[in-house]
């Protein structure tokens, strides 16, 4: 971790993972008249699972692989993210949340390029994997309690239909692109 990356932990405090459930619940409760969200929120618990993965893997070629199944689903969810719903961010006025979630997607996807340079296993590589690890649950707490929901509630009926089918598509795309 850089001194500039313990600088910024030091002083923002995490959010507790009780705020993380009640925020990923009450989204939850917006994702019934909202598919793109349901899709958001089951790619978001995906990639908690590869994090854990990752974290629990006791060979460097299980850490590898976990480390490239990580990879695969959370640089195709950040790129539909990126595609569909942070322009509709911006159109619904949210030009704010739509900037700092396209930075923090860019710094995280910086982060998986160091990450697999390391050695498996090595602490240098734990500590890189959970220094991002955090940093997406802090972004995926962004998005659920608040970026997201607003989307849920400004979003037209007509449009949710194209949002939740282009979201879709760019993920299966992007996913797709990355088993070639």
């Amino acid at each position: 971790m850089s001194i500039l990356d313990k600088v910024v932990a030091a002083v923002t405090p995490m959010e507790s993972d009780e705020d993380r459930a009640k925020a990923h619940r009450d989204a939850q409760d917006l994702a019934a008249s909202n598919p793109w969200l349901d899709r958001a929120l089951r790619h978001h618990e995906q990639i908690g699972t590869a994090f854990e993965r990752a974290r629990h893997a006791t060979t460097e070629g299980d850490a590898t692989t976990a480390v490239k199944q990580l990879a695969d689903v959370l640089i195709a969810h950040s790129v539909a993210e990126e595609v569909v719903l942070y322009p509709a961010l911006v159109m619904e006025g949210h030009k704010g949340h739509a900037t700092i979630a396209y930075e923090e997607q860019t710094l995280a996807k910086v982060q998986m390029a160091e990450l697999e340079r390391l050695t498996p296993l090595s602490q240098e590589w734990r500590d890189k994997l959970e220094h991002i690890r955090g940093a997406v649950l802090h972004h995926i707490y962004e998005e659920e309690s608040t970026w997201f929901p607003e989307l849920a509630r400004e979003v037209s009926e007509i449009d949710r239909p194209m949002l939740d089918q282009r979201f879709e598509e760019e993920y299966n795309r992007c996913l797709r692109s990355t088993a070639v």
